[in-house]
């Protein structure tokens, strides 16, 4: 399985801002820190998390770990890279004994080998790969858990909200909030209508919080998740839900602060490097642009209280007492 290839995001160079992504026709600098991507079987997946990587015996470009079914999120430490550009390029099988580390072909360079066009990496050393997470859009999300997601805009809103955060929508299929997905090829669609010079796909990092399924139209809480202490709501792939024909997953998160960009999917050349150095200056100073800083907490089921829902309170009926509807238990003082 071909694995569309969405960029690098620099985890420590020693040269680059964090949360910059370079672009897959930049090659990628030596003894750089990058994150990429690894197709594979299921089967396959168990003993790489078991036992790390294993050179493949060979493939375009000789043995190695190539990096481009189950996907892995990996950080790679390339080391020493060539560029590897055409067919029978001299160093083509032999990089690795000239002292490299790791081949680069550029996306669209020719070689009859790569018929997609999209880049690709050989990294000699297995132990310069490792697993970091599972791109896996079915699996549930776990609660408290902390995810990497898309949100797709406009250039403007993109400008907007890497400068100021998110703020919630007035409405959707899942009530307020902030709509994003696991699914990169989702956030590309949008906004639906706007053309493509005018679609940026923003990277985020989500702290989904206490997440519910929903997965049918007239779901019981498709509206309401939010006021019954969920954080997050979650509608799986191609649950069959119709107000999400193309089947993605997706998700919406209820309160802003929880969501926060941490680099440029994807953006028109003309604006990206004006998109990620606002990024830079934004997390320099991130002020409240999804700072994802504390939440209030309920004085009494001493859980997280969303913006501008506050819990429900009552009196007992017998003692009087004020209770939350969301308290696991109560002791009433009367029938003591």
């Amino acid at each position: 399985m071909s694995v569309q290839f969405s960029g690098w995001e620099v985890v420590d160079d020693g040269a680059s801002f964090p949360g910059v992504e370079l672009q897959p026709s930049q090659k990628p600098q030596n003894r750089g820190v990058y994150t990429m991507y690894h197709g594979t079987s299921v089967a396959s997946a168990r003993i790489i998390i078991a036992n790390g990587f294993k050179q493949s015996s060979g493939g375009m470009l000789g043995r190695g770990v190539y990096v481009n079914h189950v996907v892995f999120k990996l950080h790679v430490r390339v080391g020493r890279v060539k560029r590897i550009d055409k067919d029978n390029h001299p160093m083509q099988f032999t990089w690795s004994t000239q002292g490299y580390d790791t081949a680069w072909v550029p996306p669209n360079c020719g070689l009859k080998a790569v018929r997609s066009g999209l880049e690709e990496d050989c990294v000699f050393d297995p132990k310069r790969v490792k697993v970091v997470g599972i791109l896996e859009a079915s699996q549930t999300p776990k609660d408290s858990g902390v995810y990497t997601m898309f949100h797709g805009t406009s250039v403007a809103n993109a400008r907007l909200i890497i400068a100021n955060g998110f703020q919630q929508s007035p409405g959707g299929m899942l009530g307020k909030g902030v709509y994003v997905s696991r699914d990169k090829k989702k956030a590309e669609r949008y906004p639906l209508k706007n053309d493509p010079s005018n679609r940026v796909v923003l990277e985020l990092r989500v702290r989904v919080g206490r997440v519910k399924r929903i997965d049918i139209d007239n779901h019981p809480m498709q509206y309401t998740w939010s006021t019954q202490g969920y954080d997050t709501a979650w509608v799986p792939p191609n649950c069959g839900m119709k107000a999400v024909p193309s089947g993605l997953e997706e998700d919406c998160v209820f309160d802003p602060k929880r969501v926060k960009v941490t680099s440029i999917a994807k953006a028109p050349d003309t604006v990206l490097s004006e998109l990620q150095q606002l990024l830079v200056t934004s997390l320099r100073n991130p002020g409240d642009a999804g700072d994802g800083g504390a939440v209030d907490v309920c004085s009494l089921c001493k859980r997280k209280t969303q913006q501008a829902s506050p819990h429900i309170k009552q009196p007992c009926w017998g003692c009087g007492q004020n209770i939350c509807t969301l308290m696991t238990k109560h002791v009433c003082r009367a029938s003591v």
